[in-house]
């Protein structure tokens, strides 16, 4: 069936793959009919998909370094755009974002225009550039382009920063799909994922973690989609949803402004009683929507960052040409497109769901007692994301009686709208794909990182191939390790986490990586002052922030970014300037990654 290369056959295969999934979810379907319970179905779901990646993990195992850093550079256009897409739609995107919408209102459309728009930045600034350099990682790209050890150091410096504190964020969303998919605590859970995601990338590296993302990127777009539109069809949206967005969110505000929303207040007693890290649908609106400067600043954040973050890069280094890889950014906004698109549609239905007495699901209205003796609803509060109190003793639910997590809410939708449980199961899955996705990008970047730039070209130059390889995978091992420890002490939230890398990444790489290419002035002094100082001076911004400080020009502690960048820009440009201009033969080599044809600059001095 399969006759010739495996990159020929890709097609053939991952359709094959996509038909076996769909029979799988028939066949769970057919179970749940014959009286397979809700538990049974949902292990099934997330234990038969995470062996398919670990098994393509194994299969795709390589003792290579080209294959293990960069896949071989042989992966096709539209494949890496999947995988791109899959590494880049995190368990925030997946999980979390539909319930910032839900929670937070348009303000969290932000994060939409900016991660969509950050992908521009990359194939206009930097994806072609980094591919025709002919780099491993980000950091050998400014070691390289700069000169000296200082510079890769500090660029490893943020890149682990930035990195670590996204992957926190992704084994949190793993293990809280692990923990209501297989009814275990938290704190173990986020270790369960984290044995998945090292299954899929310790063995073949970004090889084995490209054709995993692949397969990742098939289930959590049907698992995504698959629940939008059948619970739009269901409830008389349409089967395209999308179309009728403006007219939900009309339903919306008229259902809020009937139930009294804004004018029914919690006492301080009242918000005791609900658990850590839930929202009232009555809860006064983030920070992000108050002004329009908050909601671009948030955008332009998220913007730079998409075209700072390493792993993001690293997906381009793995095409086989420049031109392809300019393709890849093209597939990568088409496939991410699929799932942004649907993001507020989902928080809408699902906020239709709770709220609108005309639907058999609508619990606002209900009596407490009836609501607490649902099913979904006594499901989600065990697992400590859902919770009702009859706050005013009236004996009825009220708006601001109803709370929820916001991981709540893509998770729990098909059960609330009344969905056979085996979407639920699918939907976890899908989340658990998104997580497992990115996470393995991103453990990866922190270990090629260390191994590459900082044990083979700093500590053991003239290390064996397999010596160097062994030290990536021990790395891989730590640093998921100690990621998942972090994640388990739930310091902040999946979406909070990731925007908080997203600004890390911009603070101190966003402004050395574009200069790198634009400016053949900038030099060694002034990407290593533009790096640590840029980070340094995020990272106090959002201390003092979180500390109590007032801030200053509406800065939050979602746009630390801005403050990061513009130091890093100042002090580049100014200690450039001041010292040394880099010899013609750096210049050169400047000159030379902006043709997009020819040899790539690196060649194979690696």
């Amino acid at each position: 069936m399969f006759k010739g290369k495996f990159i020929d056959n890709l097609p053939k295969i991952y359709g094959t793959y996509t038909g076996g999934f769909i029979v799988f979810i028939i066949l769970m379907a057919i179970g749940e009919q014959a009286g397979m319970s809700a538990k049974a179905i949902g292990i099934c779901f997330v234990l038969f998909t995470v062996l398919i990646y670990a098994l393509i993990g194994y299969l795709s195992r390589t003792i290579q370094v080209d294959a293990y850093y960069l896949a071989g550079r042989q992966v096709p256009t539209v494949f890496n755009g999947m995988a791109t897409a899959a590494d880049w739609m995190s368990g925030a995107s997946f999980v979390a974002m539909a319930g910032g919408i839900y929670f937070k209102g348009y303000g969290y459309m932000a994060l939409l225009v900016g991660w969509t728009g950050g992908y521009v930045l990359v194939a206009s600034l930097l994806a072609p550039y980094l591919r025709k350099f002919g780099c491993y990682t980000v950091p050998d790209f400014i070691g390289t382009r700069y000169g000296g050890n200082l510079a890769r150091l500090s660029a490893v410096i943020v890149l682990t920063v930035a990195s670590f504190t996204y992957v926190t964020a992704q084994i949190n969303a793993t293990g809280t799909i692990a923990s209501v998919a297989l009814d275990i605590p938290f704190n173990i859970a986020v270790y369960v994922g984290l044995a998945s995601i090292l299954m899929c990338s310790m063995l073949g590296g970004m090889r084995a973690v490209t054709w995993t993302q692949v397969a990742q990127y098939i289930v959590l777009i049907i698992a995504y989609l698959l629940p939008v539109f059948w619970i739009s069809n269901k409830m008389g949206a349409g089967v395209f949803p999308h179309l009728m967005l403006a007219d939900e969110v009309a339903r919306i505000a008229e259902l809020e402004s009937q139930f009294g929303l804004g004018s029914i207040k919690n006492s301080a007693a009242d918000l005791k009683q609900v658990p850590k890290g839930l929202s009232g649908i009555t809860k006064a609106h983030a920070e992000v929507n108050t002004t329009p400067w908050k909601f671009i600043s948030l955008a332009v954040c998220m913007m730079a960052g998409t075209a700072s973050l390493p792993h993001v890069m690293m997906r381009y280094f793995t095409t086989p040409s420049v031109k392809a890889a300019r393709r890849s950014v093209g597939w990568s906004l088409f496939f991410i497109f699929l799932l942004y698109s649907s993001a507020p549609m989902l928080a809408t239905l699902s906020k239709l769901s709770l709220m609108d007495p005309n639907l058999a699901t609508g619990i606002i209205g209900k009596s407490i007692t009836e609501v607490q003796a649902i099913d979904w609803y006594q499901n989600w509060n065990q697992a400590n994301l859902m919770f009702v109190s009859d706050f005013n003793g009236n004996g009825t639910l009220e708006l601001n009686e109803f709370f929820m997590g916001g991981k709540a809410v893509v998770l729990a939708t098909p059960e609330i709208a009344g969905l056979p449980y085996v979407i639920s199961g699918l939907v976890a899955a899908g989340g658990m794909a998104a997580a497992m996705s990115t996470a393995d990008g991103l453990v990866l970047a922190i270990s090629n990182a260390l191994s590459h730039d900082i044990y083979y070209k700093m500590i053991n130059p003239k290390a064996e191939t397999a010596k160097r390889l062994l030290v990536a995978r021990v790395l891989l091992v730590l640093i998921g390790f100690a990621g998942a420890t972090i994640a388990a002490m739930e310091i902040q939230g999946i979406l909070g986490s990731v925007i908080w890398a997203f600004d890390f990444a911009m603070s101190g790489l966003f402004f050395p990586l574009v200069l790198g290419v634009w400016w053949k002035r900038a030099n060694a002094q002034g990407a290593v002052a533009g790096m640590l100082g840029g980070l340094a001076a995020g990272t106090a911004y959002l201390v003092a922030v979180r500390s109590g400080y007032p801030g200053f020009l509406d800065i939050t502690q979602l746009t630390f970014g801005i403050v990061g960048s513009v130091v890093s820009l100042v002090l580049m440009v100014v200690v450039s300037l001041m010292t040394k201009a880099p010899d013609a033969a750096t210049q050169k080599m400047v000159d030379d990654v902006r043709v997009p044809s020819g040899k790539a600059i690196l060649g194979r001095q690696h």
